[in-house]
Formats: C-alpha cells, sequence, structure tokens
C-alpha cells in the first residue's frame, strides 16, 4: 500500500498563492452598479437651461375645456361616480354647483356590457350619457362601400354622448355620430335622457341656465379644430372686398414648470479617505456611484411624476388605448400619426420584446435605426428606445411614450438651472458641508430639473398596452 503524503506536513518548495498575493498589486475594477441603466430619456431630450428657477410656456388661448376623463370608485362590483370629475365632459366643465353635479351622479345606472355588445348605434338619437368606467370599446362607422370601419379606441373614463345634456334640455334631439361597440366586458354608467327629462326643482333651472350660456359662448367664439381661438382670414376674392381684422389671443395664465430636485448627503469617514485612497479615490467613487442613483431618480420622475412627468402631462386627446391588447404594427401608426414629426418612442424593454413579436408575426422584420452609436429597433423610421422607469401593472400592462422634442419644434424639453454655484454636471452640484465630531465628511448632492411639453401634440401615450404572451 502506498502512503499518500499530508500537505500539511509536507514541506512547500515554492511560495503558495495566498501569501504571495499579499505582495501583488491586484487588478480590479471600479465599484460596479446593477441598477445602472442607459436613460435613454435623459440622453435624447433637448435641455433648456432656465434662469430663476421657472419656466413659462406661453400658449394662445385656448377654449376647450374639459376633456379629461372621469373617475371612479368601487365597492366590490357597484361602481360609483366622482361627482366632481363630471366637469370633464365638456358641456359641463364651467358649472359651479358641485352639490348639484353630486345629485346629478346619483342618477347614473350602472350597467354591464358583454364583448361584442352595442353600447350606441350610429343614426340612432342621443338617448343617454355613457360613462365607461371599466373596459375598452370601438367606434365604428360605415365606411364608404357600407363596411364599418373602426376610427378608434375609448377607454376607462372615457364618455359618449355629452350631446344629451343639451339635446334634451334646449335644442332638438341629435344622433350618435358613430357607434360603439364593447371589444372587452365593459362596465358603463349610464345618464338617460327620461331621467334628465325628469328633472325639477333648483337643479333643473339652474342647469339650464348653465347649458344656455354655455351654448351662447360656444357660438361667440371662434375655434380651429385645437380648440384655440381663430384667427379670420379671406383668401381667393376679387375686387376690393372688406377684409377682416384680427388679432392673435393668448392665455392669459400660462403654465409655468418649477424646476423639481432629488437631493441626498453623501457621508465618507476621514478613516477611509485618508488610509484607502490608492489606487482609486474613495470619495470620487461614493460620489460617482450617488450621482448615477441621482440620475437615475431624475429619469424616474421625468416619467411619473404626477406634476410634470411625461405620462401624466399628455393632453388626454393624445392619450390612445390599444386596440387589441398587445402592442400591434396598428397602435405605433396610430401613435405616430398623432403627431407631426415624431423623433423617439420610449418603452419599457418587455413592451419593446412585445412589439418585435407582433412586428414578426406579421412576418415583417423590426428595422434599426443607428442612435448614439447604438444599433436601436425602429418603426416607420422613428426609434424604439428602452426606458425601464414606464412601470407595468400587475396586470402586465404598460405604456408606450411618442415625443416630438425640441423648442424649435414646439415639443418636449428638459430643463436644468442656466447656472449653479460648485456645479459639477449640468444641472447637478455638490458642496462640502464639513467635518463632524464623529470624524465624518459629508457633501450635499443636489440635481435640479423638470420637463415641459410645449404643445399638446408633442407628447402622445399608448395605454393598456398588453406585454404577456398567450400560452
Amino acid at each position: 500500500m502506498t502512503a499518500v503524503a499530508d500537505p500539511v506536513v509536507e514541506a512547500r518548495r515554492s511560495l503558495g498563492p495566498a501569501a504571495a498575493r499579499n505582495l501583488a498589486t491586484t487588478t480590479k475594477t471600479r465599484p460596479q452598479n446593477a441598477a445602472d441603466s442607459p436613460r435613454w430619456l435623459l440622453r435624447m431630450l433637448p435641455w433648456v437651461p432656465v434662469a430663476g428657477g421657472a419656466y413659462r410656456v406661453n400658449r394662445r388661448a385656448r377654449y376647450q375645456a374639459g376633456d379629461g376623463r372621469l373617475r371612479f370608485v368601487n365597492d366590490g362590483t357597484a361602481v360609483r361616480l366622482v361627482p366632481g370629475s363630471l366637469r370633464e365632459i365638456p358641456v359641463l366643465s364651467g358649472f359651479p354647483d358641485l352639490a348639484g353635479l353630486a345629485r346629478l351622479a346619483d342618477r347614473f345606472v350602472q350597467r354591464e356590457y358583454v364583448a361584442g355588445a352595442i353600447i350606441a348605434e350610429a343614426g340612432q338619437p342621443v338617448d343617454q350619457l355613457v360613462l365607461i368606467a371599466h373596459g375598452k370599446a370601438s367606434r365604428l362607422q360605415a365606411g364608404e362601400y357600407g363596411d364599418p370601419v373602426r376610427l378608434g379606441m375609448i377607454a376607462d373614463g372615457d364618455h359618449v354622448g355629452g350631446e344629451v345634456l343639451t339635446s334634451t334640455l334646449l335644442v332638438p334631439p341629435m344622433t350618435y355620430p358613430h357607434t360603439v361597440r364593447a371589444e372587452t366586458a365593459c362596465t358603463v354608467l349610464t345618464l338617460s335622457a327620461d331621467t334628465l327629462s325628469a328633472l325639477d326643482g333648483p337643479l333643473r333651472s339652474d342647469l339650464i341656465g348653465y347649458l344656455r350660456t354655455w351654448v351662447a359662448e360656444m357660438k361667440a367664439i371662434p375655434r380651429n379644430r385645437f380648440g384655440e381661438t381663430d384667427i379670420a382670414l379671406t383668401s381667393g376674392h376679387d375686387g376690393e372686398p372688406p377684409i377682416p381684422g384680427t388679432f392673435v389671443d393668448y392665455e392669459l395664465k400660462p403654465r409655468e414648470y418649477e424646476l423639481s430636485l432629488a437631493q441626498t448627503v453623501l457621508r465618507v469617514h476621514t478613516r477611509v479617505a485618508d488610509l484607502y485612497n490608492q489606487p482609486m479615490d474613495q470619495a470620487e467613487e461614493q460620489l460617482r456611484i450617488t450621482i448615477t442613483a441621482l440620475r437615475e431618480r431624475q429619469e424616474d420622475e421625468l416619467v411619473n411624476n404626477h406634476d410634470f412627468g411625461l405620462l401624466h402631462n399628455a393632453d388626454l386627446t393624445q392619450r390612445i388605448p390599444s386596440r387589441t391588447g398587445p402592442p400591434t404594427p396598428d397602435d405605433l401608426d396610430e401613435l405616430i400619426s398623432r403627431r407631426r414629426r415624431t423623433k423617439v418612442i420610449l418603452a419599457h424593454p418587455r413592451a419593446i420584446a412585445a412589439i418585435g413579436r407582433e412586428i414578426s408575426a406579421r412576418g415583417l422584420t423590426p428595422p434599426t435605426v443607428t442612435v448614439g452609436g447604438v444599433q436601436a429597433p425602429s418603426w416607420r423610421g422613428v426609434p424604439i428606445l428602452p426606458c425601464d422607469k414606464i412601470p407595468v401593472t400587475g396586470a402586465g400592462t404598460t405604456s408606450i411614450i411618442a415625443m416630438r422634442l425640441g423648442a424649435e419644434d414646439q415639443g418636449v424639453v428638459g430643463l436644468i438651472p442656466k447656472a449653479l454655484p460648485h456645479e459639477t454636471e449640468p444641472g447637478l452640484n455638490v458642496r462640502y458641508m464639513g467635518i463632524g465630531a464623529n470624524a465624518i465628511t459629508s457633501y450635499l448632492v443636489s440635481n435640479y430639473f423638470s420637463a415641459a411639453v410645449l404643445t399638446p401634440d408633442a407628447l402622445g401615450v399608448l395605454e393598456h398596452v398588453e406585454i404577456g404572451t398567450t400560452s
């Protein structure tokens, strides 16, 4: 039997790796950060330096209020309308009596429609106001040869038949301009013409008085299709007819975007900075990763902030639901067609994968374009760039953002301060706060930013996009 030498007892004939490493200079990386993302939104936005901490967006006067979405609350399967949101219906946008709106909201009746059911039919009298509480429906119209043509989709918070308020109480009955068909199971609230006719007391008189004033104002102020005051012009005339005079009216209270901020206090112990500062500067590495985290938060705020975030500042006329759920080429075409010169589309990486599946399912190859030296998928020449800050719901739905960019094109712009003391990067500064009694050095790191949408059609959102796959 051959004896096996004990590795512990056996004398070494050369220096071992563990001991040798004590004298070696290790090849090392800088600290890695898994939370770092491409931050395409920050890279694509044109940044406007702002003096005074605010940016005012002047627009032509618009008289198209109340084109938003209604809000609902539910108790189990019972759905109730939030009364104040009735002002999102254009005809009720200026109705002052909130208590009257509450009484009107109580008269709505909840109804359920299965997929394929007709909610309203083109050519029939407008006999009810329909509020979509949950679900999706398509707007259909007869084409040139009689076949149905889909005009678009409506979804949660949209409404149909607002004309019933004026046609029942003031003017002869009107008809539905198009058919509304449920594409999914829909929960709706309806207010019938009979219920409106049965109104009595102060609510009826107040509502009729308000509607008469509203109709008169609509007739008195000419508007273009964007709701802006019209500019009187004449063309194609001969001789010496009178030429109309005009002027351009501005908003009296233009929106001002104040710069927001993200801040943190970076702490570095003096012992670490003194003894462990070679070959890499510890304070510099701590600061680098901290700035990265602030930039990530900046992009998240630019997407999701309720005051200036892109998802919450898209005009309601520029929000469209997906036709069937997944993001099809038809949906992308509809999204792009809502604005001139769309420059970029932002989507969650899972949404981009879903777009690729839908394009491939039609036998097409997703085209690519070069953006910043990187190959990116595109549609109609518009790059589709990833943004993981766009939320994905638990039900597997998300949104897709399309933008026109730049102040010259009346697009979307990013906002940063014109100048900052101790500025290390645009919009970001680092201030030394001193050394505390515990020998910790503190630095205040501040990042100032915001975003502005210069005209309503500069920003569009495709909503209710399903990104899952069918089994």
